[in-house]
């Protein structure tokens, strides 16, 4: 599975670079917190795999990278090939660059 740090995700955000940042935390933990990717939660991520891009690279994150890493998964038996999973989730981004974001 490809991955990229928080450090490589803020280097495209600041670089305007053309990607998709995909949230599959639940709405209330997106509510909470997010990095303005869109919130499909895990339980519907297969049914709404139409709203994934496949013609630039999607980066998918969760609260710390397992829920992620599992959409991904499940997204490349769909035949996807432009995942990446977020390396530590929201928390690494907390740590990294937000220490005052509220994450539960």
């Amino acid at each position: 599975m490809k991955e990229v740090t928080v450090q490589e995700l803020k280097q495209k955000m600041d670089n305007n670079e053309d990607f998709q940042l995909i949230d599959v935390r639940e709405t209330f933990e997106y509510e909470t917190s997010n990095l303005n990717g869109e919130n499909i939660p895990l339980g519907g991520i297969l049914i709404e795999a139409d709203k994934i891009a496949t013609d630039k690279p999607v980066i998918v994150q969760c609260r710390s990278g397992k829920r992620s890493a599992a959409a991904v998964m499940q997204l490349e038996q769909l035949g996807f090939t432009n995942l990446y999973n977020l390396k530590g989730g929201i928390l690494a981004w907390q740590e990294a660059f937000d220490p005052n974001m509220p994450v539960y």
